[in-house]
């Protein structure tokens, strides 16, 4: 889910972001203060939701958002008003929702449990964690560019959708101490461009220092024998054995599996 929030008051805009972070944690949240400056980045990125301030200086939240609808007219807007008074200009526009200030994570949790124009899932992605860690898209083999993009995604996929911090995956997923900050970034871009040259862009989720996955939109072995989905599913003691942290929850797995829950 990719959300771009728009307010031209700098503490309104930060206090919409944190509250928009609470009501969809695995989101990913850009907020611009700036009605064209969201414009141009939309152009660029493909985004299902987006919360607009209607009262801005120059251009107004229903101005911005008859341009979004230009460019997407299933993109989901949810306008932020003070009152009601854009109620008309709202339904006009077909727009998903409409939330009057101050906004509460219960607000928010209803307008996108409501979304006029539903967030499709991408299950083209499969994904193999027992025995070596493998990804497929349409059946096929997916290759990235460096090998560590691969255990950086493995990793994602291991954590279930929790939010892991810089410092959580380069831990993990190196075994110095060295700082890898900037090799981090490099394999974001790579899992980024190759899932969105898939187009499976929204599978990933980046937030303010942190990434994940969304388990929703993916196919997945371990996902499936953990919720009982598939009887045909065995463990067979072996998960993401080419890199040595996937131990940990085998050796879950292993205990799930002597109790006899699979």
């Amino acid at each position: 889910m990719k959300i771009i929030v728009v307010d031209d008051k700098p503490q309104a805009l930060s206090e919409l972001i944190r509250v928009i972070s609470k009501a969809a944690p695995q989101a990913e949240i850009n907020g611009f203060e700036y009605p064209e400056a969201a414009l141009e980045f939309f152009k660029e990125h493909k985004c299902n939701i987006a919360f607009l301030a209607v009262e801005m200086g120059q251009k107004s939240g229903v101005e911005l958002a008859k341009r979004l609808k230009l460019l997407n007219p299933n993109i989901n807007i949810i306008f932020l008003a003070g009152f009601k008074d854009y109620y008309k200009e709202a339904f006009e526009l077909h727009a998903s929702g409409y939330i009057t200030k101050p906004v509460s994570v219960e607000m928010v949790k209803n307008e996108l449990s409501e979304l006029r124009y539903p967030i499709p899932k991408h299950r083209r992605i499969r994904v193999q964690a027992f025995g070596n860690f493998e990804v497929y898209i349409d059946n096929k083999p997916l290759s990235f560019k460096y090998n560590k993009t691969k255990e950086f995604f493995a990793y994602l996929i291991d954590r279930k959708g929790a939010l892991c911090t810089n410092k959580e995956v380069i831990a993990t997923i190196f075994d110095d101490n060295c700082d890898h900050n900037n090799y981090l970034r490099v394999l974001r871009k790579d899992l980024v461009d190759t899932l969105d040259f898939v187009g499976c862009e929204d599978i990933f989720v980046q937030q303010r220092g942190k990434q994940g996955i969304v388990p929703e939109s993916i196919c997945c072995d371990y996902y499936d024998w953990c919720e009982g989905e598939k009887t045909d599913i065995f463990w067979h003691g072996e998960y993401m054995a080419q890199y040595s942290w996937g131990e940990y929850t085998a050796a879950m797995l292993d205990r799930i599996s002597a109790k006899g829950k699979r």
